[in-house]
Protein backbone atom coordinates (compact mmCIF):
# COMPACT_ATOMS: atom_id res chain seq x y z
CA UNK A 1 0.00 0.00 0.00
CA UNK A 2 1.33 3.41 -1.06
CA UNK A 3 1.65 5.89 2.07
CA UNK A 4 0.23 9.35 1.44
CA UNK A 5 1.32 11.59 4.57
CA UNK A 6 0.39 15.21 4.15
CA UNK A 7 1.74 17.58 6.05
CA UNK A 8 2.08 21.49 5.86
CA UNK A 9 -1.00 22.60 7.47
CA UNK A 10 -2.23 25.18 9.93
CA UNK A 11 -3.76 28.80 10.44
CA UNK A 12 -2.56 31.71 8.48
CA UNK A 13 -3.96 34.87 8.04
CA UNK A 14 -5.89 36.10 4.18
CA UNK A 15 -3.25 37.10 1.82
CA UNK A 16 -0.89 34.45 3.71
CA UNK A 17 1.21 31.45 2.50
CA UNK A 18 1.88 28.28 3.29
CA UNK A 19 3.66 25.12 2.00
CA UNK A 20 2.36 21.97 2.06
CA UNK A 21 4.47 18.68 1.50
CA UNK A 22 3.23 15.14 1.14
CA UNK A 23 5.46 12.34 1.30
CA UNK A 24 4.45 8.69 -0.11
CA UNK A 25 6.18 5.47 -0.76
CA UNK A 26 7.22 2.54 -3.07
CA UNK A 27 9.72 2.78 -5.75
CA UNK A 28 7.24 3.62 -9.05
CA UNK A 29 6.57 7.52 -7.12
CA UNK A 30 7.80 8.59 -10.46
CA UNK A 31 5.42 7.24 -13.38
CA UNK A 32 2.44 8.52 -11.87
CA UNK A 33 0.27 11.36 -11.97
CA UNK A 34 -0.45 13.06 -8.36
CA UNK A 35 -2.48 16.21 -7.32
CA UNK A 36 -4.13 17.74 -4.43
CA UNK A 37 -7.06 17.70 -3.74
CA UNK A 38 -9.61 19.34 -1.05
CA UNK A 39 -12.38 19.22 1.50
CA UNK A 40 -13.87 22.64 2.36
CA UNK A 41 -16.43 22.07 5.54
CA UNK A 42 -19.63 20.75 3.98
CA UNK A 43 -18.42 20.47 0.43
CA UNK A 44 -17.12 17.29 -0.80
CA UNK A 45 -13.35 16.47 -1.98
CA UNK A 46 -12.39 18.53 -4.91
CA UNK A 47 -9.31 18.31 -7.13
CA UNK A 48 -6.92 21.34 -6.76
CA UNK A 49 -3.86 20.88 -8.70
CA UNK A 50 -2.14 18.00 -10.58
CA UNK A 51 1.24 17.49 -12.06
CA UNK A 52 2.28 14.43 -14.47
CA UNK A 53 4.96 12.50 -14.55
CA UNK A 54 6.66 14.68 -17.01
CA UNK A 55 6.79 17.49 -15.09
CA UNK A 56 3.42 19.42 -16.41
CA UNK A 57 1.12 20.65 -14.08
CA UNK A 58 -2.81 21.79 -14.03
CA UNK A 59 -4.97 23.94 -11.51
CA UNK A 60 -8.01 24.53 -11.14
CA UNK A 61 -9.51 27.78 -12.20
CA UNK A 62 -10.15 29.35 -8.20
CA UNK A 63 -5.97 28.66 -7.13
CA UNK A 64 -4.92 29.51 -10.28
CA UNK A 65 -1.86 31.85 -10.00
CA UNK A 66 -2.10 31.42 -6.16
CA UNK A 67 -1.05 27.76 -6.06
CA UNK A 68 1.49 25.86 -7.21
CA UNK A 69 2.26 22.56 -7.64
CA UNK A 70 5.92 20.87 -7.78
CA UNK A 71 6.81 16.97 -7.05
CA UNK A 72 10.39 15.87 -6.23
CA UNK A 73 10.83 12.57 -7.59
CA UNK A 74 14.04 11.59 -5.61
CA UNK A 75 12.31 12.34 -2.08
CA UNK A 76 8.61 10.78 -3.55
CA UNK A 77 7.21 14.07 -2.55
CA UNK A 78 4.87 16.36 -4.12
CA UNK A 79 4.66 19.76 -2.89
CA UNK A 80 1.88 22.77 -2.45
CA UNK A 81 2.96 26.00 -2.38
CA UNK A 82 -0.19 28.30 -1.83
CA UNK A 83 0.39 31.89 -1.89
CA UNK A 84 -2.56 34.62 -1.37
CA UNK A 85 -4.49 32.65 0.71
CA UNK A 86 -8.14 33.13 0.92
CA UNK A 87 -11.08 32.61 3.38
CA UNK A 88 -12.58 30.43 1.15
CA UNK A 89 -9.44 28.02 0.80
CA UNK A 90 -10.01 26.57 4.19
CA UNK A 91 -10.14 22.91 3.92
CA UNK A 92 -8.17 19.86 4.46
CA UNK A 93 -6.09 18.88 2.14
CA UNK A 94 -4.84 15.55 0.80
CA UNK A 95 -2.79 14.04 -1.54
CA UNK A 96 -3.34 11.41 -3.76
CA UNK A 97 -3.07 10.01 -7.10
CA UNK A 98 -4.82 10.90 -10.28
CA UNK A 99 -6.67 8.49 -10.97
CA UNK A 100 -7.24 8.79 -7.10
CA UNK A 101 -6.18 5.23 -5.15
CA UNK A 102 -9.15 4.13 -2.98
CA UNK A 103 -7.59 5.14 0.22
CA UNK A 104 -6.63 8.26 1.67
CA UNK A 105 -4.66 9.94 4.09
CA UNK A 106 -4.99 11.73 7.14
CA UNK A 107 -4.77 14.85 5.43
CA UNK A 108 -3.40 18.11 6.78
CA UNK A 109 -6.22 21.05 7.72
CA UNK A 110 -5.62 24.54 6.44
CA UNK A 111 -7.46 27.57 7.69
CA UNK A 112 -7.35 30.82 6.71
CA UNK A 113 -8.79 33.40 9.13
CA UNK A 114 -8.13 37.06 10.57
Amino acid sequence: QVRLVESGGGLVQPGGSLRLSCETSGNIFEIFTWAWYRRAPGKQRELVAAINSGGRTDTVDSVKGRFAISRENAKNTVYLQMNSLRVEDTAVYYCNMRPNLNYWGQGTQVTVSS
